[in-house]
């Protein structure tokens, strides 16, 4: 016999980890075993949960609540009528610790490793044949826990015994059930199981985002009473823009706090409330979607050097509309639906859209942030240059830090095959919403309402509308009341050089504004 503790081959494992239920409670209904090398396996849940002990200090709760475990409930097995005429062998329940998998399954002779016991392997007297392969794990002989029932001659269904399991460390849970009869090929599993964390029925890789989603709330709070109160003050001088971010600002406030009362509830009752969770989803994608809208409308220099997006409104309007429909999609399927309903090409069906939308999306910002930065520096508009180029120092090292995190992201996902790093796993999505609100802070700081506002406003001067992307910059012709941003440029256009002396004393002036 060689390594009779090996765990399941590596595509086994893949399929069972890619395994999502939908909460803490987790419910079968008729699932069908499916045969993987030699045995039948439904996968019943994999979860990280936090020891009894991991909490000793907190006193706020009764001890029965700060427990952790998983709990089989009305756990039964079906079989037709039909196939009722025999007794079967033993269907078990394995519930193991992911650092424990290869004392799962085993091989004799260096042949192909086995999840049930072979005729070979029972005569080394290693394991008894039909049942699921085990030996106990190095650092606590009582796992993995094993038990099961079998059905007997016309029996239609089996029940099994309730059963409670305490959680005495801290680590990544899996509870299978499996059999090893060809004959029970027929059999489905009703009932459900209950996972449990001290804290509540939150997953563990999910518990720290409740607190994360409350402290950003709070974040949001602070920045809509600054913007607000500025907003309340100079209100006579708000520009279109601005009331784009105020949208923008009140929407990530109701998201944040609709996400924090979707985990608040999922930590209650296990069982994830489907009607939040849309509800924090939809907040979520329309935030998203005018967030972009409205860093290409400032990109294209709406408002600041053109008063309308002229005809390409439609095509904006278009593009934030089907960017909403594929993110909506995406989050809700992710976030309410079982991702293990999903192959892998299906998922990239629907991430692939999302992702060429937020890079069309980046590309043409930056194309339109280049061709605002060179108007204005064209026609002299120093102040509005210079936020202008704040701006899109910023998109830049977002964009710079996004790439880098993705790149991140990948590795982690790659590296931990077997969800061993779960408890760092809320960081990802914790860190998208830390950017995005950063630069939602930036963008506040540069276009907060103020009593010179109206100096960033475009200017109704014929020469500065510019309806179409495609129009070129052509030479303004000197009018008999220039705006202080085009009246430098356009005293110089018009002597062609020979009176520097009233440029500068134009640019001067629009410094002292």
């Amino acid at each position: 016999m060689s390594r009779e503790g090996e765990f399941l081959p590596p595509l086994l494992l893949l399929f069972l980890f890619a395994f999502v239920a939908h909460g803490s409670v987790h419910e079968y209904a008729g699932e069908t075993f499916t045969s993987k090398g030699n045995a039948f396996v439904v996968h019943g849940g994999s979860e990280g949960i936090y020891s009894s002990a991991s909490n000793p200090d907190d006193r706020s709760a009764a001890p029965s609540d700060r427990e952790a475990y998983i709990k089989f409930e009305k756990i039964v097995f079906r079989r037709p009528d039909g196939h009722a005429n025999f007794s079967s062998g033993l269907i078990q329940a394995i519930v193991f610790e992911v650092e424990d998998r290869e004392t799962i399954g085993g091989s004799a002779y260096g042949g192909q490793r086995a999840v049930c016991c072979t005729a070979d392997l029972a005569k080394l007297g290693v394991c008894t044949q039909g049942r699921v392969i085990h030996r106990p794990s190095l650092t606590n002989p009582e796992w993995p826990q094993v038990f099961g029932v079998s059905f007997e001659v016309d029996d239609v269904v089996a029940t099994m015994p309730a059963k409670m399991i305490p959680i005495t460390k801290t680590g990544m849970y899996n509870v299978y059930f499996i059999h090893c009869d060809p004959n029970l090929k027929h059999v489905v599993v009703e009932g459900k199981t209950i996972w449990k964390n001290p804290t509540g029925y939150l997953p563990g890789r999910m518990a720290p985002l409740m607190n994360f989603y409350g402290f950003v709330s709070m974040a949001f709070i602070i920045l809509g009473i600054f913007w607000f109160s500025q907003y309340a003050r100079f209100w006579r001088e708000v520009l279109p823009l601005q009331n784009c971010i105020t949208l923008v600002i009140t929407l990530g406030m109701f998201e944040m706090a609709i996400w924090y009362f979707d985990y608040a509830e999922f930590n209650k009752t296990g069982v994830r409330p489907t009607g939040i969770t849309i509800w924090a989803v939809t907040f979520g994608i329309v935030k998203r979607t005018v967030a972009r809208v409205t860093i290409l409308m400032v990109s294209m220099g709406y408002g600041v050097v053109r008063p309308t997006l002229g005809g390409i409104t439609s095509k904006v309007i278009i593009l934030g509309l089907t960017f909403f429909v594929a993110s909506e999609v995406l989050e809700v399927i992710e976030n309410v639906g079982a991702v293990s309903d999903l192959s892998g090409k299906a998922r990239l069906f629907l991430v692939l859209p999302v992702a060429l939308l937020d890079a069309f999306f980046i590309i043409w910002i930056f194309k339109s942030l280049s061709a605002t930065l060179n108007k204005l520096q064209a026609r002299r508009m120093l102040i509005k240059l210079d936020i202008y180029r704040k701006f899109t120092n910023a998109l830049a090292v977002t964009v710079l830090v996004s790439v880098g995190w993705i790149c991140y992201e990948l590795y982690f996902k790659l590296k931990d095959v077997y969800n061993q790093h779960w408890q760092n796993a809320w960081i990802i999505p914790a860190f998208w919403q830390v950017l995005s609100f950063s630069l939602l802070c930036i963008i506040c700081a540069l276009w907060a309402p103020s009593q010179s506002s109206m100096r960033y406003a475009y200017s109704g001067d014929a020469g500065d509308e510019l309806d179409k992307e495609e129009t070129t910059l052509t030479l303004i012709k000197p009018s008999p009341v220039p705006s202080k941003d085009t009246r430098g440029v356009s005293e110089a256009r018009s002597t062609q050089g020979s009176n520097d002396a009233a440029v500068e004393a134009n640019l001067e002036e629009e410094k002292t504004d």
